[in-house]
């Protein structure tokens, strides 16, 4: 199941983006703004916003989010401590 969002004509044509990246540059915004809500995880954010990791942790600092630090992450920095 995918989810489609319809951005009126007027919207559209007002963003400050190039057309060309309009679709991903709302993406991150869309990540960014469900991340900082804790309405979804960090991976999950890195996947909508199409960007790995490191890019989307900077992405937060840029914005000034604080980085929710969970089970989920701590699991990943234990298996990647333990060399797994």
């Amino acid at each position: 199941m995918s989810l489609v969002l319809e951005i009126p004509d007027s919207i559209e044509e007002a963003l400050h983006f190039p057309r060309e990246q309009q679709r991903d540059e709302l993406l991150k915004e869309l990540a960014v703004a469900l991340y900082a809500r804790d309405a979804l995880s960090f991976s999950k954010a890195c996947e909508l916003s199409k960007l790995n990791r490191v890019e989307f942790g900077r992405l937060l600092v840029r914005r000034e989010v604080p980085r929710h630090y969970g089970e989920e992450e701590l699991e990943r920095d234990r298996k990647y401590a333990h060399g797994e």
